[in-house]
This record gives structure tokens, sequence and C-alpha cells, in this order.
């Protein structure tokens, strides 16, 4: 077993690839330099006077006033200290705020202020404010029927596809629907994905015997079909009829339209199975879910016992902080970047890269006549997926200092040596599955992305603070396990990506002022830590009140 590893502050400090030199000296404050400023900035008040002024001497300039007040809206709704004058006119032809990947630029100067910052608060100890009086615990038990399971309707097979959080979705699912048909659930088929190409099978990722003893008083499962029930249809599974339901069908629906066909037929098939019920169903159906999710789904023993080791590694490596640290789940694999058709700072490489990818895995998708991209506008609405540059600074800006551990969660992120390198000079106690873990532990998860993904999880859900970057079914239901395991706050920074562009593009911020926007971001995020579900909202990320009970 590999011994735990831990990288320590050394006297040298490494340079930021591709973005100059972390050594660079803080820019000049003179005088001078202010009052540079100053009259680019009367300028600019002339400017807006005078458009202010022609348009009100025309008779239309009641169809500019909204235009108008939009304009002075946008100034006004971010602190403009230290934005470059240049953005004041961006309403005249350039880009607005937040459109443009500068990150690097604004990192190159806020470096000596952060390497110079001691002043840090402990940000671990004080990240999640608690109100003792709103704490939630478990509850759905009380929603299950305690009587006798009847006979068996007939036999239910599904196919989950996707990754390994849409197969659990559609799992806790299945054991929905076959509680809302009183069908015994065989254990379900798993799809081999082109993208994610893993063959593994249930057993392989979940724990097979635990699954079926959890649920036994309330929906039977087993393992495969009796020889003689699959004897009528051939020996063949897909001779079964595949009944294909509409996506988010209600309990309606499977009553009406799928139960008569599982009477008459005794089995039937439904392929595939994403998404195929309602999110607003019964309280003893949602019960259903809340146990398969939390309770009966749990990864097999192997996944298990290197993923708690993962863990011990990670709270010994976090001495410093009593044995917290933070979790990233950090989205910048090459897929992800070409799919979000955002731009960085890698130019024509770059372009041709993304281009080639695109086209490999979308075929023509991203060129249909008509069809614009827009990479600036992506940014401003915060679709780009976060480099790890961006994730440091914040993270610096909340106030987790150098010898803060940080556990990574990704893929293959695209130009790796590049773009983590800026991430491990912010955070040299920066940890992987890969660094964690020696390589002969590895090697029965390598080609098994459900299975490698299963072991990100389990280290994410027992962090102090877990940072998700992008959407997506990982931090769909890790967010939901978070709130179940922790009183129903799911201790988690969800960045609005929207307003951190907007410090990102503007080389001429203050640490200050960086510092202060990036304290709100976190405090946003503690106020949504604990949220109820909402009619249409999924049960897996906000299982409060169908699971959890608040308790005083």
């Amino acid at each position: 077993m590999a011994a735990p590893m831990a990288i320590r502050m050394t006297g040298q400090r490494a340079v930021v690839g591709g973005g100059g030199s972390g050594g660079e000296k803080s820019p000049s404050a003179s005088p001078r330099a202010g009052r540079r400023k100053s009259s680019a900035g009367r300028r600019t008040e002339r400017c807006l006077y005078g458009i202010l002024a022609a348009v009100l001497r025309r008779r239309g300039w009641l169809l500019a006033a909204p235009l108008l007040y939009v304009t002075a809206m946008l100034m006004l709704s971010w602190d403009l200290e230290g934005v470059p004058v240049s953005v004041g006119v961006a309403i005249l032809g350039r880009s607005p705020p937040g459109s443009v990947y500068r990150s690097p630029q604004v990192f190159q100067k806020l470096w000596p202020f952060m390497q110079a910052d001691i002043n840090h608060s402990n940000a671990m100890e004080t990240a999640w404010h608690h109100k003792t009086s709103h704490r939630w615990k478990p509850c759905f038990r009380k929603k299950l029927s305690q009587t006798g399971l009847p006979p068996s309707n007939g036999y239910l097979i599904i196919e989950a596809n996707g990754g390994l959080n849409q197969q659990r979705l559609s799992i806790c699912d299945a054991v929905a629907v076959a509680g809302i048909l009183n069908a015994t659930l065989v254990i379900p088929f798993f799809h081999l994905n082109s993208v994610w190409r893993d063959s593994s099978k249930f057993g392989d990722i979940f724990d097979e015997d635990h699954f079926i003893r959890t649920l036994s008083d309330h929906v039977r499962v087993v393992r495969e079909l009796p020889e003689e029930t699959l004897q009528r249809f051939d020996n063949n599974i897909s001779s079964i009829v595949n009944m294909r339901t509409k996506a988010l069908s209600s309990k309606t629906y499977y009553l009406q339209k799928v139960l008569p066909r599982l009477l008459e037929l005794g089995a039937v098939r439904i392929a595939p199975f994403s998404n195929r019920l309602a999110q607003s169903v019964p309280s003893s159906i949602q019960a259903l879910r809340c146990l398969s999710n939390f309770e009966a789904l749990r990864f097999s023993e192997p996944i298990r016992l290197l993923a708690e080791n993962l863990v011990q590694r990670m709270v010994k490596n976090s001495s410093a902080s009593g044995g917290k640290y933070i979790s990233v789940h950090l989205r910048f694999e090459e897929d992800m970047v070409a799919f979000s058709c955002c731009t960085y700072d890698g130019g024509q490489k770059e372009r041709k890269e993304m281009d080639k990818a695109r086209e490999k895995s979308w075929r023509g998708k991203f060129n249909r006549p008509g069809r614009k991209i827009n990479p600036e506008k992506n940014r401003r609405e915060g679709k780009c997926p976060l480099t790890p540059l961006e994730v440091g600074m914040m993270l610096r800006g909340m106030g987790f200092d150098n010898m803060t551990s940080i556990y990574v969660a990704s893929g293959i992120i695209y130009s790796s040596e590049k773009y983590m390198t800026p991430l491990r000079q912010l955070f040299p106690l920066l940890e992987t599955k890969d660094t964690l873990a020696s390589s002969e532990e590895l090697i029965p998860f390598q080609g098994h992305s459900s299975r490698l993904a299963a072991l990100d999880y389990t280290v994410c859900a027992h962090s102090e603070v877990f940072l998700t970057t992008q959407g997506g079914n990982f931090p769909h239901f890790l967010i939901g396990d978070r709130r179940f395991l922790y009183g129903g706050h799911s201790k988690t920074i969800k960045p609005d990506k929207r307003r951190l562009v907007l410090s990102l593009d503007n080389p001429n911020i203050s640490w200050d002022k960086f510092k202060r926007n990036m304290l709100e971001i976190l405090h946003h995020s503690d106020m949504k830590g604990v949220e109820l579900r909402k009619p249409n909202a999924s049960l897996y990320m906000f299982p409060m009140p169908d699971c959890m009970c608040p308790h005083s």
C-alpha cells in the first residue's frame, strides 16, 4: 500500500506556465498614474453627458430612456473600483465586462499581494454558518408502507445509460417505478456508452447483496429473470417488449400505459431509462427514491476499501487544518472545453484542437448552417468551465491559504501541465487519486471510468468544503448526498460565474476588492446550502423535505 503523499512548500516558487512570472513587482501607484486615471474618468463622464444631452434634444428621447437606464444600472450594479476605463465605454462598441479570459493577467498582478497576505482568517472554520435550530435529519422511512408485499405483477427490466451518476439516477427511479407497478425489479443492465466506454456491470460498481437486502421489505429485486420466464421470450431479453416511455412520466402514466402490458406479458423492458419518472410523485414513491439513493446504493467492496483509504490519507495530510480539506470537481477535460465553445489563451493551436474535438465527438453539430458560436457571450453568461488557475484564485480570495489541503476530482485535464501548474503554485498540498493511491492500487480501476469516478465521489463527499465548477450529474448527486450527511447543509461552493468573470476580466482590480467579491460568492453559497425541493426540482439534489425533516 502506498504511503501517504504530501507536497510541501519549498524555498523556491514555481513559475506560472504561459501566464508570466509570478514574481512580477506590484504595479506603480504614483500620484501621476492616479491623475491619468482620474482624467480618463472625467473624459468618459463628459462623453456620456454629451450623448445624454444630444438624445434629450430630440423628440425620440423617450425611446432611448430604457437604454440609458440599463447603461446606468450596468455601471452601478457592481463596485467598479479598479475597473479599467476602457470597460466604461464597452457599450460604445467594445466587449462588455466579463467577456474575455484575462485570468492570467489578473493573477500576475495579484500574486505578490496573495503572497504578502498573511492575515487570513481560519477560512475552513468560518466558511459555513449553521443555525442550530434548523438541523435536518432523515425521516423517509416513516412514509414507506409497513404492510407486506402483495404478489408481484411481473418483472421490470431497465437499461441504465450514461456515466456513474446518470446510472444512479436510472437505478433509483427504476426502484420507484417498480413500487408503482408492484413489479419485481431485475438488477439493471448498464448500456456501454460510446463516451464513457466502461464495460462495468452493476456488481462491479455497487454492492448487489446490500441493494437487494435493503429494499426487500418494499420492492422485490432479483439478479436475473427466472429461467421459465426467459424461455417464454426465446431466452433473449431483447425479445421482451420495450415500453418506450416518455420522459418524466407520471405515476398515472405508468398505471394506465405500462401496467396493463406488464400484466399481459409478465415482463416489460424500458430502454433507455434515464429521466423516465416525474420529479413530483406521491410521498410513498419519493420515499422509495430516498431509500434506494441514500441507503440501498453503496459502492462495491473494492471501491469502498480503496476510497476509505484515500479519505484517511487526505485527513492525515490535512493535520494543519484539523483533518479538514477542500475537494474540487474540476471540469476542464478536452471534451468539456470543446463542448462549451469557450476560448482561453491557447490561440490558434487551441482553436484547431477544439475544432477537431468537436468534429470527432459531435460530427458537424457545431457547423450547421445558421449556427453561431459566441465565446464572449458564453463567458458572460457563466457557461465556461473554470480553469484550474481560476479555481485557485477564487479559493485564495476566499481566505484559504497555501497550507490548505485540496483534493481535485477530474478526468484528464486539457493541456494538464500548462493549466495545473498555477493551481499547484497556489496550493502546494494538492492531491488527486493518482497521487494518493499507488499504481498497484489503481490497476483494477484503470479503463473503468465509473469506478474511478466512484473513488472521486467518496473523497469529495467527506471533505469539509466541496467546490463545483460546472453542472452535471456528479455535483447534482454529491450536493444532495452532502445535505443528507451534514444535517441539511451541502457545504458546497457553487460560484455565480456571471459575477465571478467580472473580477477575472479586470486586470486593474485591487486585491482587497477581489477578496470582497470572492467572499460575497462564498456567502451566497452558504446561504444556498440549505434549500427545500421545489415541485420540478430533483430529490437527489434537494432531499428536503421528502427524505429529511427539521429537528430542533
